[in-house]
């Protein structure tokens, strides 16, 4: 389908994944028909916001998020100014962590144990679990309504191949959402690439967006 096809599977108040560290291998053809098209109250969850004038960043700076789980803000002032003004909730998460949220939201799992954020900020609010004598937090799982992914190579079932890096939240975002959109960058037929090469199973795609 189009990117403003795929967009329109997107309502306010969604929890949405959205791939890619500082833009790379983050669907900017599809945040782009977000952005026109203006859901708003978006919950995002991603590693970082960005630029302001770039993917995940223009999201941000058109006010369409209601908050946002990261492990930075990235290269965007706005997000900053959003988040001290109390105007975007922010939840700024060690980014181990936040993968880790995220693999077990995929798998089904009910949390981890981690000593990652003891004695800080991050542990306010958490449940602490001793384990042998050492004191670990536990960290719930992250699944979201949508994810919005970006793949290099994605043949007509929905198979994907990441490009070096842009590999990144990609394929663990898609495992957690109850709808997934790929931008691919080049759609094959199936059988065109050998099937040891795909990064992730075409059975947690829903829609291609060809670009």
């Amino acid at each position: 389908m189009s990117p403003e096809q795929a967009v329109e599977k997107i309502k306010p108040n969604d929890r949405v994944m959205i791939g890619g560290f500082m833009a790379t291998g983050s669907p900017l053809q599809v945040i782009s028909s977000l952005v026109e098209l203006g859901t708003d109250e978006l919950n995002i969850i991603c590693t970082d916001t960005g630029y302001a004038d770039k993917g995940i960043g223009q999201l941000i700076s058109s006010k369409q998020a209601k908050s946002v789980k990261a492990s930075h803000i990235g290269l965007n002032p706005e997000t900053g100014r959003q988040m001290n003004t109390g105007e975007l909730d922010v939840e700024l998460i060690p980014q181990g962590t936040l993968v880790e949220r995220i693999r077990c939201g995929g798998a089904g799992m009910g949390g981890f144990l981690t000593k990652t954020g003891l004695g800080t900020m991050v542990e306010e609010g958490k449940q602490k679990v001793t384990v042998e004598g050492e004191e670990y937090l536990l960290e719930l799982p992250l699944t979201a309504d949508v994810a919005l992914v970006k793949a290099s190579i994605v043949d007509k079932a929905g198979n994907c191949i990441f490009n070096k890096t842009t590999k990144n939240f990609n394929p663990l975002m898609a495992t957690a959402a109850k709808l997934v959109i790929v931008e691919a960058e080049r759609v094959v037929e199936v059988g065109e690439v050998e099937a040891d090469r795909f990064t992730l199973p075409g059975t947690f795609v829903d829609y291609i967006v060809a670009v």
